[in-house]
């Protein structure tokens, strides 16, 4: 969901996403994914917003689409600001960051079945 409030007092204001990006230590291609909705924006990053643009939070402030499995019925549902009730925290990870946990992964196993084989030298 587009944060038309946010990108309105943004404009309003004439302050840049650049400007944005800067203060809540990002880059502007991902600011412009947070503000369009691609890419939910967290609390603390809310709340940098708000500080920088002088505004009170809920000046500005639009709930995240963010959807959640209900695992009774797999009815999704948004997450409230804030609150989760369900206990469930979803977010955006980069894909290097995944591929680079992924080869962990990988080593972690290969290191365990050399293991595996080596304890099994030992209980013969």
């Amino acid at each position: 969901m587009q944060k038309e409030k946010l990108r309105d007092v943004r404009k309003r204001k004439g302050i840049t996403q650049q400007q944005i990006a800067d203060i809540i230590a990002t880059d502007v291609s991902n600011y412009s994914r947070k503000e369009s909705g691609d890419v939910s924006i967290r609390k603390e990053e809310w709340e940098k917003i708000a500080r920088f643009l002088e505004v009170p939070l809920e000046d500005i402030y639009q709930e995240e689409e963010a959807k959640q499995i209900n695992h009774f019925d797999n009815i999704t549902s948004s997450s409230s600001f804030g609150n989760n009730i369900s206990g469930n925290y979803y977010c955006n990870v980069p894909e290097y960051l995944l591929e680079s946990q992924r080869d962990l992964i990988q080593i972690l196993k290969k290191e365990n079945k050399r293991l595996e084989e080596e304890l099994k030298k030992y209980k013969k």
